[in-house]
């Protein structure tokens, strides 16, 4: 049994975890500092280094996720989603779609005006969001950084799909303009290129591990456990002094597990994510009574809040069939070794090729504008744009981009080129929970609930994105018609009905008209096909004890001392943007707050 003594662990090696323990080790070597994570090292591994592969990881059912089944909900048509999480050093910064949003500055002041949390709104966090960057855009404003860890670049090449859907957005929709930078934290409803989190220089993926962590392995007080899964928090009159973790490359199915034991002589981190975080909370026998008493948990602390406000964003990726000359990633997603080995060797001597994209280039953070757009979306949607929407035109409503390649399972998809629209709801009225059933069995199944779609004004949404983003795909140049089977099935003789064409129509062309008939078909579709988009998060809200809060601003966990959490569960209210980015701030934001606590505060 491992009884070493570390200043500091961190039950999770995500994204925040490398952030946090790489700045504090960066700041003072000689802090003993504990990284435990569940999955394995991601050091120059090719299929994370190459940015390319991070679809064909996902459908070849790499080790470097976790899939959590959500309970079935008669909201999405019975069905049980399954959502993924990283489950590797790095987190999903290292198995993420690289892309690069930045959420509204609106979004970090709410945190701060409506939830009380001093020192996390906008003229906070953004600074910090700089420090974390070197952006290789041409932007001219200064909201980007220009000298950290994380290189942010555009694709110079194989990236035709996102020109040339700028080109018809801009010809087409007249209520929306070309804008510099989509990125800013204040520009909403323009069209744009897309950034990634990939170095324009070597093609590489820019994760939270390599650029964190690995750099640091001369320190060896820097120490990273893989494959190691933290059961619980231990306590000493309510001061957390270590945890318990198992081995988690031994059988799952092992009846009697070898526990061991790392002590924390200062503090302990959990940054397990929105799914992790409040589980080992739980196990600790921090949460609601109810929970405890059925998984035969005794009480530490009564905390309500713990596994509740679970929220995400709802996806959808609309492929059509495409023209031989577009750039798509369909080789690298759905192809065989032999067929990918021409790009990993491009890659590996330049940098370049299909391998250095991500296949989103260009794309709008969308709002409604015109009445037309809100008759769309329905009355259902009228409150909550009066309330959270219309005095705050920095939020998106729908986040959509042109994405190049086809992202389904489906197996009757023929092989050939596709483009897509991808979309989805910013801030989505949903909300769920996330709760231990199995006692201290780290392996158990989760409580998951997602609570996608219960609400009418999110499936309106979608409703509108459907049909403005179908608007746009058959008027590129690359369009070739629909794949049926991944759109809603539209009534014999409806004016919406799929169909393969020879090539798209003109910028003028009239709009489809959907009928009555043909919206409840779109509602149906998006009940059966919605997705995860992979950002979890809010199970450990940052809100005070009266409005369910978890922790605090300081990141402690209510009623215990030296505990924090540290990751995505922490957040109050959603972004809307890609979590990444907002990851990252969280990571640098929670190495300031403990450097300060230690008293080691200075230059990081």
């Amino acid at each position: 049994m491992d009884k070493e003594t570390y200043d500091i662990i961190f039950a999770g090696g995500g994204t925040t975890a490398c952030v946090t323990a790489g700045r504090l080790s960066q700041l003072d070597p000689t802090l003993k500092i504990l990284i435990l994570e569940a999955g394995p090292h991601t050091f120059e591994v090719p299929e994370h280094i190459q940015p390319g592969r991070y679809f064909r990881n996902i459908l070849l059912g790499s080790e470097t996720f976790f899939n959590h089944t959500a309970r079935p909900s008669d909201a999405l048509a019975g069905r049980s989603v399954v959502v993924s999480s990283g489950r590797a050093i790095g987190g999903g910064s290292s198995v993420n779609f690289t892309t690069y949003t930045r959420a509204a500055a609106s979004d970090y002041d709410d945190w701060e005006q409506i939830y009380g949390n001093e020192g996390w709104g906008s003229k906070d966090l953004i600074p910090l969001i700089k420090k974390a960057e070197t952006y290789q855009g041409s932007a001219h404003n200064d909201s980007h950084g220009g000298s950290g860890p994380i290189n942010i670049s555009f694709a110079d090449s194989e990236a035709n799909v996102g020109e040339e859907f700028l080109n018809v957005a801009t010809a087409f929709d007249k209520n929306r303009p070309s804008i510099e930078d989509l990125n800013d934290f204040h520009t909403a409803n323009g069209y744009a290129k897309w950034a990634r989190y990939i170095d324009g220089k070597s093609g590489r993926r820019s994760d939270a591990a390599h650029y964190y962590i690995y750099n640091q392995t001369a320190n060896t007080n820097l120490k990273i456990l893989v494959r190691q899964r933290v059961i619980r928090v231990l306590f000493e009159d309510n001061q957390a002094v270590g945890v318990e973790f198992i081995n988690d490359e031994k059988d799952h199915n092992e009846t009697i597990l070898e526990v061991n034991v790392a002590c924390a002589s200062k503090l302990v981190v959990l940054s397990a994510g929105a799914f992790g975080s409040p589980a080992i909370l739980e196990r600790s026998g921090i949460s609601a009574a109810g929970i405890l008493k059925k998984n035969g948990i005794q009480q530490l602390v009564d905390l309500p809040g713990v596994g509740e406000n679970y929220m995400d964003h709802n996806l959808l990726n609309v492929p059509y069939f495409a023209s031989d000359d577009a750039d798509t990633l369909d080789i690298s997603n759905r192809g065989s070794d032999a067929e990918l080995e021409p790009y990993i060797k491009q890659w590996m001597e330049h940098g370049t090729g299909l391998l250095a994209n991500n296949a989103l280039d260009a794309g709008i953070k969308l709002r409604p504008s015109t009445t037309e757009d809100f008759m769309e979306i329905g009355p259902e949607f009228e409150q909550r744009w009066k309330t959270y929407f219309a005095d705050k035109p920095d939020k998106p409503v729908i986040v959509l981009g042109a994405f190049a390649a086809y992202t389904g399972t489906n197996p009757s998809a023929p092989r050939r080129k596709y483009t897509g629209m991808e979309y989805w709801t910013a801030y989505p009225i949903a909300r769920g929970h996330v709760h231990i059933t199995s006692g201290l069995d780290p392996h158990g199944k989760l409580d998951l609930v997602l609570g996608f779609l219960e609400d009418p004004a999110d499936l309106g949404v979608l409703r509108w994105a459907y049909k403005f983003s179908r608007e746009l795909a058959r008027r590129m140049r690359f369009y070739r018609g629909e794949f049926d089977l991944a759109h809603p099935s539209f009534p014999e003789g409806s004016q919406a009905a799929c169909k393969l064409v020879d090539g798209p129509v003109p910028i003028d062309a009239p709009k489809i008209i959907y009928t009555p008939e043909d919206d409840k078909c779109i509602d149906a579709y998006h009940r059966s096909m919605v997705e995860t988009t992979w950002h979890s998060s809010g199970t450990c809200s940052m809100k005070p004890l009266s409005l369910g809060g978890v922790v605090d601003s300081k990141l402690n966990v209510y009623g215990v001392r030296n505990l924090k959490v540290a990751d995505l569960s922490i957040i109050p209210s959603n972004v809307g943007a890609n979590t990444y980015n907002t990851t990252l701030a969280i990571g640098e934001k929670a190495a300031l707050i403990i450097a300060e606590e230690l008293g080691i505060l200075g230059a990081i």
